[in-house]
C-alpha cells in the first residue's frame, strides 16, 4: 500500500498532468463545443482511463526498462522527436481545414480516446 505522502504526490502529478496543454485537452475542448458535455462524456472517460491504464504499464516494469537501458531510451527519445517533427510538418503544410467537413463529425468514442494515450507523445513524457 502507498503511503500518505505518495499518494498526495501522485494525486498533484495527477492535477497537474491533466491541466497542462496537451492534444487531449484540446480535442476535448473541441468535442465540448461542438458536440456539448454529454456527447463527449465517453471521450473524457476514455482519456482519464486511458492515462491510468499507461501509468500502471509503465508502473509494471516498462518505465524501469525504459529507464535501465540506455538504448531503449535513446530510441524512445529519437523516436519522439521524429514524430513530433512529422506532426509540425504535417501541420505547417495542411491546407485550410473545410469547414462542411465538421458539420457531419462525431465525438472521439471511449476506446477511441483510450488507445490515443498510446501515440501521445505528453501522455509518455508524463507516464516516464
Amino acid at each position: 500500500m502507498l503511503d500518505t505522502g505518495t499518494l498526495i504526490a501522485l494525486a498533484v502529478f495527477a492535477l497537474v498532468s491533466s491541466a497542462t496543454p496537451g492534444p487531449n485537452n484540446l480535442m476535448l475542448m473541441a468535442s465540448g463545443t461542438n458536440f456539448g458535455f454529454a456527447r463527449s462524456s465517453a471521450h473524457m472517460l476514455g482519456v482519464a482511463l486511458g492515462f491510468v491504464a499507461m501509468i500502471v504499464v509503465v508502473g509494471s516494469g516498462v518505465g524501469l526498462a525504459i529507464h535501465s537501458s540506455y538504448y531503449a531510451g535513446l530510441t524512445l527519445k529519437v523516436a519522439s522527436t521524429v514524430y513530433m517533427l512529422y506532426l509540425a510538418w504535417k501541420i505547417a503544410t495542411a491546407p485550410p481545414p473545410n469547414v462542411e467537413l465538421r458539420a457531419g463529425g462525431k465525438p472521439m468514442t471511449f476506446v477511441q480516446a483510450a488507445a490515443f494515450q498510446w501515440v501521445n507523445p505528453k501522455a509518455w513524457a508524463m507516464a516516464l
